[in-house]
């Protein structure tokens, strides 16, 4: 069957091997990771945000995933890990003034240079296109490339001069290596979290049921021994809200109130107004003598 007309089968043909492994394309992953949302795919454009894994995230695809989580199950795992707004945080990116985007291309024909970056590291000058570690600080979103974190040892942040420690830096995009270690350093700081909120409840609830010390407390008879004078005055008082007959009164000008609460009162100077100022007997103005 077959080989008619005198052709001649190769052995590539007739002979099926073993299928060649499809090798994914570098420069292509790297543009993926660092150029498109990582919920999302839609390409990175501000306000971006970062997760605790060093993940990019468009944040309005974020608020659209926690506000709908009947999304595609494809793109909802690249986000499980992210329950609210406050698991994200907000980068503070530099751009790089080489980078031109589009404005040049307009008639389609230019070439993209995909080395080339949108951001740029602040302190070093690095572009941030994969071919360098970035990482970024929780506590401000600054984001720097590691080796001017490496060069430059600080405490502070090199563009805002917030202050940090080690927990604070996460690898943005970072190996498997680096995301199993900041998965297992996200775990424990929310595993805090929660025994810290739990602890907090019984206290609450402790500080609820049981009486300030100031509060009165009954004697063996049954009296009550907190506060004589209170017991003493008379009901209609009370309600009145009159001081006790041995208290003194203090004007309002004698305290040690604000200024602009003092100024409320007829008793406080603002209030207290000149010969000149006030009204004439006959006219009720002051203009008129």
């Amino acid at each position: 069957m077959g080989c008619d007309g005198g052709t001649i089968p190769k052995r590539h043909e007739l002979v099926k091997g073993p299928k060649k492994v499809e090798k994914v394309d570098k420069d292509a992953e790297l543009v993926a990771l660092w150029n498109y949302c990582a919920l999302s795919q839609e390409i990175l454009r501000r306000p971006i945000v970062a997760c605790e894994l060093g993940r990019l995230y468009n944040k309005d695809a974020v608020i659209e995933f926690l506000l709908d989580k009947s999304s595609e199950k494809a793109l909802a795992k690249a986000a499980s890990h992210i329950k609210n707004i406050k698991h994200v945080t907000e980068l503070r990116l530099s751009d790089n003034p080489a980078w031109e985007g589009d404005k040049g291309n307009t008639k389609g024909d230019k070439h993209d240079d995909l080395q080339r970056a949108r951001f740029i590291c602040p302190v070093v000058g690095l572009e941030m296109n994969g071919r360098h570690r970035f990482c970024f600080l929780r506590c401000c979103g600054c984001v720097f490339s590691e080796r001017a974190l490496k060069e430059i040892r600080a405490e502070v942040c090199h563009t805002c001069g917030a202050a940090f420690q080690e927990e604070d830096v996460i690898v943005l995009n970072g190996s498997k290596a680096d995301v199993d270690t900041l998965r297992s350093r996200m775990q424990e700081k929310r595993m805090r979290a929660r025994v810290g909120k739990k602890t907090k409840k019984p206290k609450a609830a402790e500080a609820v049921s049981h009486p300030a010390a100031g509060e009165a407390s009954e004697g063996p008879s049954g009296m009550n021994m907190g506060k004589p004078e209170a017991s003493s005055l008379d009901p209609r008082e009370k309600k009145a809200g009159k001081p006790p007959c041995g208290a003194t009164k203090r004007s309002i000008a004698q305290s040690e109130e604000s200024e602009a609460y003092k100024s409320l009162f007829t008793t406080h100077s603002s209030a207290k107004r000149s010969k000149e100022e006030s009204a004439h007997w006959v006219t009720h103005t002051s203009y008129c003598f």
